[in-house]
């Protein structure tokens, strides 16, 4: 690939990714529900305390997108979002298979997927960090993103999901074990 495709490449990337993750981010705020349907989302999801995770969900999904979109901060952007879509993959996408249209991770898994190749192809040229001269790209930025963005995600979890246990099934519900004589 030449260096111009390399640049348009990272640059369309940033251009698809970053606008969504800015809209996710502000649908929690102002869609429909607003920051009090989404602090009940997340309470229903057993994120403690939900007010304050609505808040952080909201503030990073939106920093994160904006920062991919103008391509500014090296791989950490990409980290956040790697980050976002751990937690939701965890708790929101966990046990529903893997389309996205049965509430299942296909989603979280291409745009964390997006976000760490975007950190290794780097932010190029057309963008805050190429004018800046400060471009980050390769195994170590896409590394340091999907760890960063991983580790995050676990110590957030650790610390502050409490979901509900799901209640039993009632006596004589479940199906009966099968056996092949």
């Amino acid at each position: 690939m030449t260096a111009r495709g390399h640049d348009v490449a990272a640059l369309v990337l940033r251009a698809t990714l970053g606008p969504m993750l800015v809209a996710h981010g502000w649908n929690k705020v102002a869609g429909p529900g607003g920051l009090t349907g989404t602090t009940g989302w997340f309470e229903a999801l057993g994120l403690r305390p939900a007010r304050a995770h609505a808040r952080m969900a909201a503030v990073t999904e939106v920093a994160a997108g904006v920062g991919i979109a103008v391509g500014a901060a090296g791989p950490l952007p990409a980290a956040a979002a790697v980050g976002l879509m751990t937690v939701a993959a965890r708790t929101d996408h966990r046990g529903k298979g893997f389309f996205v249209f049965k509430g299942g991770w296909e989603y979280t898994g291409v745009v964390g997927g997006a976000a760490v190749a975007l950190a290794a192809l780097g932010h190029g040229r057309y963008s805050l960090d190429g004018l800046l001269k400060r471009q980050h790209a390769g195994t170590g930025a896409a590394l340091l993103a999907a760890g960063l963005g991983t580790a995050g995600a676990v110590a957030l979890l650790a610390a502050c999901y409490r979901p509900e246990p799901k209640p039993a099934e009632p006596a004589g519900t479940a199906e009966p074990e099968r056996t092949d004589d």
